[in-house]
């Protein structure tokens, strides 16, 4: 993962993104203590990141809502 400062990351800005489209991270630092404020990285990884799997839990469970059963907005919310 390469490293950049503030300004640099400015002055550079259209060549991180071209870094960026290519598959590289990169960390933003800024301050005296260059302290990482941010990391980009290509949207592609981002999105597999954070894709959620659906089923996962399929047959390892079951719930039954009877007739009678009945629930406020309100304390669902607070449930």
């Amino acid at each position: 993962m390469k490293t950049l400062q503030v300004g640099e990351f400015k002055r550079r800005f259209s060549e991180v993104l071209d870094s960026v489209r290519g598959g590289d991270e990169i960390a933003v630092t800024y301050g005296k203590k260059k302290e990482k404020v941010a990391i980009l990285i290509p949207f592609d990884k981002y999105r597999k990141k954070n894709k959620r799997k659906i089923g996962v839990a399929a047959g390892r469970g079951s719930c039954i809502f009877h007739e009678d059963f009945e629930i406020s907005d309100d304390e669902f919310l607070q449930s």
